[in-house]
């Protein structure tokens, strides 16, 4: 019997989805409709360089009372029975449901190594969501996007310990094969995306020319450099939104969009002759709003003439006009000459392993401690805004949780200061850092009592007006 995950979760989460994409087939129906799936089904699967058979089944749900919902439960409950594993699947952007309680709840009997992931984490809301998953019990949840195929490596990574040897595909005993990063090259038009993809290829494999918008079409290219695999994405040039007129582009757009949200890092290519135009920048900040990682590529450096003040001007206008990407990476390069292009890899993988990077919770706290003293948070309304503690909730991108007492008063400028912190201690120089702010609980506050009110019940019993004390 081969090594068997079931997904299971309750209706209309996405586990089809999941099964199409593992399967790499429209094997399964998929709609809007809960329910659509009745019978489990199966099908062979392959991540990476593991093998395995998934079982696609009908959403867990106690609301179903009728002899054919019963029916459909058993299946579900006899594909978990049948596995090795299980993929509890959960919908990111609609948080955790009472229904989702109760999968959990029924999952929790089961002797199955259970692992939690969280499906449509394709935007901010489904990411700001993840934090209500960790309630269900089963760790940190695996955050990826079925229908764009992000977070697969998470889940490879998980899978894996409970996968037995045969299941994992080696070349005599060579170790597995390691994972293939992702790189998408994106840019305005007629930056030079397509040129430096045929130079890092060593081959024309995208078509370039003197005119915008040739590309259209986002042209994936599979690469080795040194020994480590690569996935290499040239995009569609991305021109301002109202300049998108024909539907042809907006497809292209809409196509390099969902590349770069499922890049791992991202090479921003601009134009050395027009450096940080307003689309330059707007881009930058679509990067920094995916969560990716970035390294600057400013082409056509063959071209200018003072190189030595030009590079001097553009550090010091990313420190002006990106903030948020303080001491980000940046490589002057010319993709026509192959001039700078061997520094440009390196560079990639250093912002790739600080956007991987974490940070114990001692270390972190430690350090909190002297940034409070060095300057204390403000006192809204009177009231000190007290600090308890802080964690790092995930990585890619670094992402840290603060706990407060006034969650929702802490200023946007205080927050900017400690991410500023971390970055310069740590080494988090050149990638997004997310932080939330918590509020603690309080014991003393009752049930349904307005948040933030601190006071503790009054017990004492009050004496009628005029009564004396005995």
């Amino acid at each position: 019997m081969p090594f068997t995950v079931a997904i299971v979760g309750r209706p209309n989460v996405g586990k089809s989805t999941l099964f199409n994409r593992l399967t790499r087939k429209r094997a399964a129906i998929v709609d809007d409709t809960p329910g659509v799936t009745r019978d489990w089904r199966e099908g062979k699967a392959q991540l990476m360089n593991l093998a395995f058979r998934v079982l696609d089944t009908a959403g867990l749900d106690d609301a179903k009372v009728s002899s054919l919902g019963e029916r459909i439960q058993a299946q579900t409950r006899s594909a978990i029975e049948n596995a090795d594993a299980v993929v509890f699947l959960i919908d990111a952007r609609e948080g955790l449901t009472p229904h989702d309680r109760e999968a959990a709840r029924l999952l929790r009997k089961t002797e199955k190594p259970v692992l939690l992931a969280a499906n449509k984490c394709d935007t901010s809301v489904g990411i700001a969501s993840l934090d209500e998953a960790f309630a269900l019990g089963f760790g940190e949840p695996i955050a990826l996007s079925a229908t764009h195929g992000t977070g697969l490596d998470a889940l490879y990574d998980a899978l894996l310990p409970f996968a037995p040897d045969d299941a994992i595909s080696k070349n005599d005993d060579e170790a597995p094969r390691e994972k293939r990063l992702t790189i998408a090259i994106t840019g305005r038009p007629n930056a030079g995306k397509s040129t430096l993809l045929n130079r890092l290829l060593g081959k024309d494999r995208s078509i370039t020319g003197p005119e915008a918008g040739i590309t259209r079409d986002a042209v994936a290219a599979d690469w080795e450099w040194q020994g480590r695999a690569m996935r290499l994405v040239d995009t569609a040039g991305l021109r301002r939104k109202s300049r998108v007129s024909e539907d042809l582009e907006k497809l292209s757009v809409a196509d390099a969009l969902a590349e770069i949200g499922m890049a791992e890092v991202v090479i921003l290519v601009i134009d050395a002759l027009a450096p940080f135009e307003t689309q330059d920048l707007q881009i930058a900040d679509l990067i920094e709003r995916e969560g990716r990682a970035m390294v600057i590529a400013v082409n056509k450096w063959d071209l200018v003439e003072n190189k030595v003040k030009t590079l001097r001007t553009l550090k010091s206008r990313i420190d002006e006009l990106l903030p948020q990407w303080r001491g980000v990476a940046m490589v002057a390069l010319s993709a026509l000459a192959g001039d700078g292009i061997e520094r440009l890899i390196p560079a990639v993988i250093a912002q790739y392993d600080i956007w991987n990077k974490r940070v114990a919770t001692h270390r972190l706290n430690q350090w909190l401690e002297a940034a409070l003293e060095r300057h204390s948070p403000p006192a809204p309304k009177g009231r000190r805004i007290r600090i308890k503690y802080m964690t790092q909730a995930r990585a890619r991108p670094p992402t840290f949780a603060i706990f407060a007492n006034q969650a929702g008063e802490l200023p946007a400028d205080y927050a900017r200061y400690l991410i500023n912190g971390l970055r310069d201690t740590f080494g988090f120089q050149g990638v997004p850092i997310r932080m939330r702010i918590k509020a603690q609980v309080n014991p003393y506050v009752k049930a349904g009592a307005k948040r933030g009110d601190s006071r503790k019940p009054d017990k004492r019993v009050k004496r009628p007006a005029g009564k004396p004390k005995r």
